[in-house]
């Protein structure tokens, strides 16, 4: 009796042990991040000129970090027992470390808040001053839970804390911008020509700035792809996917092209420099970069199968 071949083809599906949950998670937590930042310089600056941003972005920086654990809660399969990461604790993870900074990190911001708005500047000054690294720690770590993950070749390099740093700093910076213009544009009427004209300088100001920290931003993430292209096929093939493969048109032309270069053109460039809408248009597009950068991140980087 002669037996037919018999071919079996088994479809396992791929699944993503990060979701988007995630992503929105480290959008928001650098944001928060960046606006905590600039608002402790103009508080240490103390200039008079300086208050309103110091202000926006005291309220800012508390307020985007309570919305930001809210996507983690939703990313548990039984979100009612998040407060099982308070009391089961493992010292060796970064998660661990993150929960607490969560609690601690808003906390803190919002008592400087306060002390901002009440003109302590005193206490402003030293609060900002050991909030600095907690607001940093908060989002660092998010980079060093990616980059401990050995298997992820996207992931698994020294640059992702510094580069979810820096582009913490250049979404914080942009949402400062937009909010600053849209204060300036319909809810500063009633200041003189003189406070207004030194704001809208101080907006203009601060979006140059993000320029600048766009290219390091850039330059961070060029040493990263040179690594990828140059490492192991594991490294060269993540590389390949975000340049030439199916996240290629998020990563170039959104993040890099849209959110990067054209901003950088917007706010340095001779004839638009000077504009409040060319500063707001990109500080738009930055953030939707940053957002398609965590998107690229964290969906790209588990799209490789493990071997």
């Amino acid at each position: 009796m002669e037996h037919a071949d018999v071919n079996v083809v088994y479809s396992v599906e791929h699944q993503l042990p990060l979701v988007m949950y995630i992503g929105q998670y480290f959008f928001f937590t650098g944001l928060s991040a960046g606006s905590f930042v600039i608002s402790v310089i103009a508080t240490l600056l103390g200039r008079k000129e300086f208050k309103p941003i110091g202000k926006i972005t005291a309220l800012l920086a508390p307020a985007l970090l309570i919305i930001a654990p809210l996507n983690l809660i939703l990313d548990l399969e039984q979100p009612l027992r998040f407060w099982h990461l308070f009391l089961y604790y493992n010292w060796t993870s970064p998660i661990t470390y993150g929960s607490f900074l969560l609690t601690a990190y808003p906390i803190m911001g919002c008592i400087y808040a306060v002390m901002v708005y009440t003109n302590r500047q005193q206490a402003a000054k030293v609060l900002g001053i050991l909030g600095i690294p907690l607001a940093i720690s908060v989002h660092g770590y998010t980079g060093f839970i990616l980059a401990l993950a050995k298997a992820r070749a996207l992931w698994n390099t020294a640059a992702m804390p510094t580069i979810f740093l820096v582009s913490a700093m250049v979404s914080g910076i942009g949402l400062v911008v937009i909010i600053a213009s849209v204060r300036y544009k319909w809810f500063d009427k009633k200041a003189t020509e003189q406070t207004r004209e030194n704001d809208k300088k101080l907006i203009l100001q601060l979006a140059q700035f993000m320029a600048y920290v766009i290219m390091l931003d850039l330059f961070l993430i060029l040493s990263d792809i040179l690594v990828l292209l140059t490492a192991h096929a594991d490294a060269f093939e993540a590389g390949m996917l975000i340049l030439t493969g199916n996240f290629a048109p998020l990563f170039v032309g959104v993040e890099i092209i849209l959110g990067s270069i054209l901003p950088i053109i917007l706010v340095l460039g001779p004839k638009s420099r000077k504009s409040l809408t060319a500063a707001v248009v990109a500080s738009i597009l930055v953030n939707i970069g940053v957002y398609a950068m965590r998107f690229v991140m964290v969906i790209g980087g588990q799209t490789i199968p493990l071997s």
